[in-house]
């Protein structure tokens, strides 16, 4: 026979997960925080978005940055490919240029260099041939958008804070993709860091 549960029972059930109490704290915790992340100052909302560009491109700490991933390889090496199923380290690099550089020129108000609408391009443009040239471009860039956040006022961080976001998520991204074929194929230092 079920017995009725006591009151003090009864409302701890209320905020388990899925009870109406808990969806309704759940709902104004969420609301409270969104509130503060719009609240933040601008000189917060900066050191934010340097940190997440900066922390893929060329400093070292949560994860390894780009920088890093792409030194010390040949033209070869940033070739080598498994299948043509999957990019090369020079074609992930390459896509990295491709949209971090499109992006630098829309939020510069440039115009962006021509683009079809087909991704596969920005992977497939590569050429060994031009390997230094493409890692030297890519770290300019990056140092670009670092120093556009920089030089932003605040209401040109708070309309640029999600695309620089996702441009630092992005780049991520494939860094771990980069890193991941230089462990398989043994030219990865662990001292550089992912062990």
């Amino acid at each position: 026979m079920r017995t009725k549960p006591s009151k003090q029972l009864n409302g701890i059930a209320r905020l388990a997960p899925g009870g109406i109490a808990a969806r309704i704290l759940f709902a104004t915790m969420s609301a409270y925080f969104l509130l503060s992340a719009s609240a933040l100052q601008a000189q917060d909302l900066r050191a934010l978005l340097l940190g997440e560009l900066r922390s893929t491109h060329d400093h070292e700490e949560w994860f390894v940055p780009v920088q890093i991933a792409l030194s010390d390889l040949t033209p070869a090496q940033a070739s080598w490919t498994h299948d043509k199923a999957n990019h090369s380290i020079g074609q992930l690099a390459n896509h990295l240029l491709f949209w971090n550089r499109r992006q630098l020129q829309n939020l510069k108000g440039e115009k962006a260099d021509a683009y079809d609408g087909n991704n596969n391009e920005t992977f497939n443009a590569f050429n060994a041939k031009n390997w230094a040239a493409t890692v030297r471009d890519l770290n300019s860039v990056l140092t670009e958008l670092e120093t556009l956040v920089q030089q932003a006022d605040e209401n040109q961080l708070k309309k640029i804070a999600s695309t620089i976001s996702h441009i630092a998520t992005h780049n991520a991204y494939h860094t771990g993709q980069i890193i991941l074929i230089r462990k398989e194929q043994g030219w990865w230092d662990p001292s550089k860091g992912v062990k």
